[in-house]
């Protein structure tokens, strides 16, 4: 499994964020994360990437453990958070090279990922003189740079408009074709374009998990829904 968690709980002081969740993902799929806010999602994804320990229970990444093997698991993961952690003062190349050297990754990857992304028209600007959307690149490449087996984006569209959300939407498509990706994001229309899974969750809890398949086909259920219903 490229993602497997085992009765993971997190707590923040007598708050439970994570409640026991069991999950496995296998390798290369797209599978999207449902939950209202405070679901306990970025939770989940900061303890996949070795950002968080959980309180309880245990995450592995490629078969490594989160825990014990945190520096193995950050090599084979690829992280987007929600808030875009971007130098504003470092040109676009100048920060893809600066983090590729972090994970010693080759030149030449940076070159690549600049062109995977679509930023070569940006690629001598300052990230400050970015859009959002070309912003949302710059992170995307860089969670890329190192050619990571598990990539995980938490809420990547967040303030794009309907052009950039397509292009990003396609971005992800592309890049995801060789990798397994776990998506977290509130946009229901995302999730029927772009993943072959849904996981939702509710009060740190997984409540349910399906093909999806099970919203799209004709005479399906509806996500929209189907989300109102076990999340509510």
């Amino acid at each position: 499994m490229a993602i497997s968690t085992h009765g993971l709980t997190k707590l923040y002081g007598a708050q439970k964020a994570l409640d026991g969740v069991t999950l496995e993902l296998p390798k290369g799929q797209i599978v999207g994360l449902l939950g209202p806010n405070g679901a306990g999602k970025s939770t989940l994804m900061k303890i996949l990437t070795g950002y968080l320990p959980a309180s309880e229970g245990k995450a592995s990444v490629c078969g490594l453990d989160c825990a014990t093997e945190s520096i193995d698991v950050r090599k084979r993961v690829g992280y987007l958070p929600e808030h875009n952690p971007l130098y504003q003062d470092m040109y676009v190349t100048e920060f893809l090279r600066f983090v590729a050297n972090l994970y010693g990754a080759p030149e030449e990857a940076v070159e690549q990922r600049i062109a995977e992304v679509g930023l070569t028209p940006e690629r001598h600007k300052q990230i400050k003189q970015l859009s959002k959307g070309y912003r949302q690149r710059v992170g995307l490449a860089a969670a890329l740079v190192h050619d990571p087996e598990v990539l995980i984006l938490d809420e990547p569209t967040t303030g794009l408009d309907p052009n950039q959300l397509v292009e990003i939407r396609k971005l992800i498509r592309s890049v995801g074709a060789n990798k397994t990706v776990l998506l977290s994001t509130h946009i229901m229309q995302e999730v029927e374009a772009l993943c072959d899974r849904v996981v939702f969750i509710r009060k740190g809890q997984i409540v349910r998990e399906d093909s999806i398949e099970t919203f799209t086909k004709k005479g399906g259920e509806n996500l929209e829904a189907t989300f109102r219903k076990v999340t509510s």
